[in-house]
């Protein structure tokens, strides 16, 4: 597998570079890869079918200046910014392998990310799970959410890393979601979210192991994804359209 570290210059072309590698893939461009980038500026994703005005403080984001965007694929609305460590893989689809379905791809690639992030903390003082299908928390602290896309024959699987963000501002730009995993339990932001305080080179690290990602991708599709970035990621039509 290849793995790049896609750091553009603006969110929207990195949400973009996410979709393009899988549509890169998928027209038989690109393979296996793994990408990582690392948020400069503070800002909100919303789910494919998120509705923004239930999930954002659109208010408060307006007045901070916060922007907000929309991604490729479904799950709940996340703030980032400095301090937080998004990855995508692209994988490829086989019909009796394990990412034949939704499911069986969730509970493969949740799996192997844990015990990926567990190798990378020496003597973790909580246990380290997947809960709710798609998170990863240090006990019963989230500290990884994550999501799929899939097309016919490749997927897209990606989600962000907390390891030193600012904790203190999710409950300020962000409601408390209108769909949440039983095990949250209604807690607010502040008692629901944690920081793995890595940094994110050990946890890049540690991924790539699991994943065998040890070729560099040098040529990631750099135009096709500022022109998606441009015609989509950063439009209102996009990003307010529910």
């Amino acid at each position: 597998m290849k793995w790049c570290n896609l750091n553009l210059p603006s969110p929207a072309e990195q949400l973009a570079g996410d979709e393009t590698l899988l549509d890169w893939s998928e027209t038989g461009h690109g393979e296996e890869t793994l990408l990582f980038w690392e948020p400069r500026e503070i800002f909100v994703v919303v789910g494919y079918a998120n509705k923004v005005a239930a999930e954002v403080n659109v208010a408060a984001c307006a007045a901070k200046k916060i922007p907000i965007f929309r991604r490729c694929s479904g799950g709940g609305t996340v703030l980032q910014g400095p301090g937080c460590l998004n990855y995508a893989l692209i994988l490829r689809i086989s019909d009796d392998g394990p990412l034949r379905s939704i499911t069986s791809a969730n509970q493969f690639i949740m799996e192997r990310n844990r015990a990926a992030i567990e190798s990378a903390i020496r003597n973790p003082q909580s246990a380290i799970s997947v809960r709710g299908h798609t998170d990863l928390c240090l006990g019963d602290l989230k500290f990884s959410g994550n999501s799929q896309r899939r097309k016919k024959n490749f997927l897209l699987f990606h989600g962000s890393f907390l390891l030193n963000f600012n904790l203190a501002l999710v409950g300020e730009f962000l409601r408390m979601p209108s769909l949440q995993p039983g095990y949250r339990a209604d807690r607010s932001h502040d008692d629901f979210v944690a920081n793995l305080n890595l940094p994110a080179e050990q946890v890049k690290s540690a991924l790539q192991k699991a994943w065998n990602a040890t070729e560099a991708l040098h040529n990631p599709p750099v135009q096709e994804i500022q022109r998606l970035a441009t015609e989509k990621y950063s439009t209102d039509e996009w990003n307010f359209k529910l």
